[in-house]
């Protein structure tokens, strides 16, 4: 017998109160205030639109460090696997990925439709240790020789629009969470720049890359090199929200379109008017004055 949706997000919120219970206290689990009364309204009245996924951060000690375990729940979940991803400020980018190699692997071998995110919280308690260490011997050998290159990662995001609030709010979400700078051109079409550190920036797009986000794409990615400090690399100081003047019925179906001339000269103005041709196929050109 098929199970459906409302079955799945009961049993999340069976797991989320468990967890609750497991790290009673204050920020050990981040969960928006809204996420679980968003469900919980949906449950009363299924034949309304689907709440937003449910997505935490449960913080572990490990040894002397933190592990942040992210979680972010498909709507069929347990049915489907999570998305679970586990970072620390201690783990280096390689030590990092070798322990959520692992993570997904160790999850992907248990049953389909069991509750697994429990037994996720163990297993990186239980196997995050030998990670730390090696990052932190690494760290000590490093700084006794050359000074480590560090990359600026920098992601140019094209989507065929950018209106709903839920989107853009998990956008400006992820981008101040993961110490990401750029901006947000909201509307139609909408374009997405995130630099930092490339596993921030991996994270940013698995992050909004949700499976009912369709017509987006990564139009082209940089990654510079530097011995100094990356944040001298950033063509952004912050996180912008782009709201250029429209053309078309504003507001009317959602049906309307940046001025495009307003954006090609802000990418200049940030010595990326180069990008305009890589996003929208066409050289970009401002009109006189």
């Amino acid at each position: 017998m098929a199970v459906t949706v409302k079955e799945c997000l009961e049993l999340q919120l069976l797991e989320v109160e468990m967890l609750l219970s497991m790290f009673p206290k204050r920020g050990e689990i981040s969960l928006d205030k809204d996420a679980v009364p968003s469900v919980q309204r949906y449950l009363k009245n299924a034949n309304g639109a689907l709440p937003p996924q449910l997505e935490y951060c449960i913080a572990l000690d490990v040894g002397e460090a933190k592990v942040e375990l992210q979680v972010h729940l498909p709507h069929m979940y347990p049915q489907v696997a999570p998305q679970l991803f586990a970072r620390s400020d201690a783990l280096h980018r390689e030590q990092q990925l070798q322990l959520n190699t692992r993570l997904t692997s160790h999850i992907s071998s248990l049953d389909s439709g069991d509750l697994c995110i429990c037994e996720a919280v163990q297993w990186v308690k239980d196997n995050s240790l030998p990670y730390l260490e090696n990052s932190k011997t690494s760290s000590e050998g490093a700084s006794k020789e050359v000074r480590v290159k560090e990359s600026l990662h920098r992601m140019w995001i094209y989507s065929h629009h950018i209106y709903r609030q839920e989107l853009r709010k998990k956008i400006f979400d992820s981008a101040k969470k993961l110490n990401l700078t750029g901006f947000c051109l909201t509307g139609k079409p909408g374009v997405i720049c995130v630099e930092g550190l490339q596993e921030n920036c991996e994270e940013f797009w698995r992050v909004i890359r949700y499976p009912n986000w369709k017509h987006i794409s990564c139009k082209h990615v940089d990654n510079i090199e530097t011995e100094g400090n990356i944040d001298d690399l950033r063509l952004f100081h912050g996180f912008e929200d782009l709201q250029f003047q429209a053309h078309g019925g504003y507001g009317l179906r959602n049906d309307y379109h940046m001025d495009l001339g307003q954006f090609l000269e802000f990418l200049k103005q940030h010595q990326s008017g180069h990008i305009f041709q890589i996003l929208f196929g066409v050289e970009g050109k401002l009109s006189d004055k």
